[in-house]
């Protein structure tokens, strides 16, 4: 166990890595970021597969844990969320709805808007049916967002912000670079 306390955040600037940091800073709890060069590969060094076994970022360190990580952003948001009893609702029901709409977020949207900026931006050689399937599918979960708020809500669940309005907001913030696709 290492002597430091509090969290180290091991993170980059991606969608991914937004939610983490958007979610500490709410809230209000100290913490120290490493930066992970992802340009440099450094999320597969031995040393931070041993953080997270599949050398992705966000990872966390709860040094007052026993130095536990906790990796991928959706198991470290619920950890958060419930240990300091923000952004994710106990009742039974808010809890769910919560947790479907992180899990929306997780399985779909970040997903496949990940794959069509992939297709559309980075790929060296441009595959119509590529741009064309992971654009067309986050067209339409950007659809089934905007249908859950067009009841006049503000927040996709339990009527509260919580963390899957954060996990959400990560993706849709950089909807651009998934192509022309349109948040009106």
């Amino acid at each position: 166990m290492s002597s430091k306390t509090g969290l180290t955040l091991y993170t980059a600037g991606t969608p991914n890595g937004w939610k983490a940091s958007i979610l500490l800073e709410e809230l209000g709890i100290p913490y120290h970021v490493h930066a992970i060069a992802l340009a440099k590969n450094e999320q597969k060094e031995p040393w931070f597969v041993r953080i997270n076994p599949n050398g992705r970022i966000p990872a966390i360190v709860d040094h007052d844990e026993g130095d536990l990580p906790v990796f991928e952003s959706g198991a470290i948001m619920i950890y958060l969320a419930e240990k300091h009893g923000k952004f994710l609702p106990t009742n039974t029901r808010s809890k769910a709805e919560v947790i479907s709409w992180l899990m929306f977020q997780m399985g779909g949207l970040g997903p496949m808007q990940g794959q069509a900026a992939h297709f559309v931006k980075f790929a060296p050689e441009q595959i119509e049916y590529g741009i064309k399937r992971y654009t067309n599918e986050t067209k339409r979960l950007y659809g089934v967002i905007e249908k859950a708020l067009s009841d006049g809500r503000q927040w996709l669940a339990a009527g509260e912000y919580t963390i899957a309005d954060i996990a959400n907001f990560s993706w849709l913030y950089v909807h651009q670079m998934a192509g022309d696709l349109c948040l009106e």
